[in-house]
């Protein structure tokens, strides 16, 4: 299969996250040197902005050197040692205030929100429900996603973790547990899926048909009753693959993408809500470098993960923690444990027994500011090897309605 080739309609994708920063060191004065850049400039125009402050913040301090000669009144003497040019009030640095201090703005601001795809995926349209008038970045992987969130390229991240027909997307489980962002947010996000193709072609000419690979099993049973005798193959995301038939002028290939897509890309929609479930929901959680302060005035849902190193009866107790305290458990997902992927058991009678070591994730409908859920996790931690809190945030609580296109 051909890879995904860049198209120029294709809004820049964040894939170098690491850019040098100047810095510039001078001594105390009446300077303020302020140096900001926008992401979107080239790298050449951002150097030669830095080059033109650099040769300003020389000049100025040549003149500054050149006036304190001037006037050496104007330093003065604390127990017999110089002290440092004086500034002018209006110079000085105004202190921090409260508001200076206060969490970033939420819902509705201006922020920057990493998702992966490009213009036209449904992580994108996610991002813009848990923050409506974001900027949102795209991605070309999730990891990337992660990293723009932990060197602050972007203020949150909004990925998928389960689909209620494809299942979940182990991918984002594993990356939870290896970064340190938390879980302050989830969104649920109907999905309608339409079948696309260059303008003029009809479905008789597809020989195959691309797309994330949830996409194609959230839609295997419709693509069969169209009679589409099609070769399915999958791509990094959904709107990448409507780009990719667009980009490269392919009449015998279709793809599984949003109508927001077929309208960016300019495609024709074949087939519309081809999903086999009308009822198609893709579940998004939201994550930030800091952890939101839990609350008990609302539904919360809390998010953990743990490992143990004994055999199934540790995750009978584990379960029960919760039961007895009547916390329900929305979740459970076990992923086998990276750097333990096997336990070896020795039995005289039987030899050895070689058995998966597994992690569980897990999520519960309780907040953290609750006794029960705090009394429940310090009885988990005793049966465990380890125990982190991924998060613990508001429920998704908004109305339901079947998948279809707004």
């Amino acid at each position: 299969m051909q890879s995904l080739a860049p198209s120029s309609s294709r809004r820049p994708i964040l894939k170098s996250l690491r850019r040098p920063r100047p810095t510039y060191r001078v001594t105390p004065s009446r300077l303020v040197v302020q140096c900001g850049h926008r992401f979107d400039s080239s790298r050449a125009d951002w150097q030669s902005a830095c080059a033109i402050l650099a040769s300003k913040v020389v000049a100025q301090q040549q003149d500054t050197e050149k006036s304190g000669d001037a006037g050496n009144n104007n330093i003065a003497a604390l127990n017999g040692h110089r002290t440092l040019d004086l500034v002018p009030i209006e110079n000085l640095p105004k202190p921090l205030t409260i508001a200076d201090l206060s969490p970033a703005p939420m819902h509705g601001s201006t922020l920057r929100v990493a998702y992966q795809g490009v213009p036209g995926a449904y992580s994108e349209a996610a991002a813009g429900k848990a923050y409506p008038n974001c900027e949102a970045i795209p991605c070309d992987q999730f990891e990337v996603a992660f990293q723009a969130v932990e060197l602050w390229i972007a203020d949150r991240a909004v990925l998928p973790v389960e689909n209620s027909l494809g299942g979940s997307i182990h991918r984002n489980y594993d990356l939870l547990l290896r970064h340190r962002l938390h879980i302050v947010g989830e969104v649920q996000l109907p999905v309608h899926h339409c079948l696309l193709a260059l303008p003029g072609v009809r479905k008789e000419y597809l020989t195959r048909v691309i797309s994330h690979p949830q996409a194609l099993a959230q839609c295997e049973l419709t693509l069969t009753k169209l009679g589409l005798n099609v070769a399915r193959e999958a791509v990094d995301d959904t709107a990448g693959a409507a780009e990719f038939v667009a980009a490269n002028n392919l009449r015998d290939t279709g793809a599984i993408a949003s109508a927001r897509a077929a309208d960016l890309y300019g495609l024709q929609i074949l087939a519309d809500g081809i999903q086999d479930d009308s009822s198609n929901v893709t579940r998004f959680v939201m994550l930030a470098r800091e952890p939101i302060i839990p609350r008990t005035d609302r539904p919360f849902k809390t998010s953990i993960v743990f490992a143990h190193d004994t055999g199934t009866s540790v995750l009978f107790k584990v379960l029960s923690a919760f039961a007895f305290r009547n916390i329900s458990l929305t979740k459970i997902e076990s992923r086998p444990h990276r750097n333990r992927p096997i336990r070896l058991v020795d039995d005289a009678n039987v030899g050895t027994a070689k058995h998966f070591e597994y992690m569980f994730y897990v999520d519960f409908e309780a907040s953290m500011a609750e006794a029960r859920a705090q009394n429940a996790l310090a009885e988990v931690q005793e049966f465990t090897s380890f125990l982190r809190v991924l998060g613990s945030y508001p429920m998704d609580m908004t109305p339901w309605c079947p998948s279809r296109e707004d």
